[in-house]
């Protein structure tokens, strides 16, 4: 699964568990359940859920009963820990080390990586605004003004 497709699968699932009510093992949602509604692979869900259990969002049981069920709130769980449990889905990259010798390749570097941490402070402060909750709501006010990225695919 790539970097990119980590942060989205991950709110996707939490958003999934909190619409079905899943705070408790015994309403725990399974990988296929979940892996259907996002849709993707149970393996990817199953990775991506690994990643939320170890930040402590979600509470999973493996085997044929197995599942996922929120250990927060909705209201509680904003993006930009979701954002850091799956490992930075914003992550740009990191800037090559340079060729010896080049003038351009002894500053680029170290500015490229500047800009990197700039973005990545800025993506974290734009989702800190936003929770689970709010991305089950049909026009919450931390999204007010925000039309969707023209690289996603919008259902009409």
């Amino acid at each position: 699964m790539s970097d990119s497709q980590r942060f989205p699968v991950a709110a996707h699932a939490l958003a999934y568990l909190a619409h079905k009510g899943a705070y408790s093992p015994a309403e725990a949602a399974p990988s296929a359940v979940l892996a259907a509604s996002v849709p993707t692979n149970p393996v990817v869900v199953r990775r991506v859920t690994a990643l939320l259990a170890k930040a402590g969002l979600i509470g999973t049981r493996p085997g044929a009963s197995g599942g996922a069920w929120l250990l927060h709130r909705p209201e509680t769980i904003t993006l930009d820990t979701v954002l850091r449990a799956v490992h930075g889905c914003a992550h740009l990259g990191s800037p090559p080390a340079g060729a010896k010798g080049c003038p351009v390749s002894t500053h680029i570097p170290r500015q490229v990586a500047k800009a990197l941490t700039a973005a990545d402070l800025a993506a974290g402060e734009a989702l800190s605004k936003v929770t689970i909750a709010d991305l089950l709501a049909a026009d919450p006010p931390s999204l007010a003004g925000f039309a969707p990225h023209p690289s996603c695919p919008v259902a009409a």
